[in-house]
């Protein structure tokens, strides 16, 4: 079911936001739509993260550089003797 909604937006944004729906062959409400859906979504992922998670995030500082996939494929590498 879809119910209409009014919104009050300036003018730049609103004729900004057209031609981007056009340019992408969508409309303006269906972009709105999956904006809204992304963001109720990022919320409901992070409510899932379990506390003793999140409680973990940031305890390891690494280089701005780290290559995690060559960190790991080493590793694995390494446990399996390949």
């Amino acid at each position: 079911m879809t119910t209409k909604l009014t919104l009050t937006i300036d003018d730049s944004v609103i004729a900004t936001a057209k031609e981007f729906a056009k340019n992408n062959g969508k409309s303006l409400s269906q972009i709105v739509e999956n904006y809204l859906m992304t963001l109720t979504a990022q919320d409901n992922m992070q409510e899932e993260i379990s506390p003793r998670i999140l409680k973990l995030m940031g305890a390891i500082e690494l280089p701005e550089d780290f290559d995690y996939k060559k960190s790991l494929t080493e590793a694995l590498s390494k446990k399996y003797k390949l």
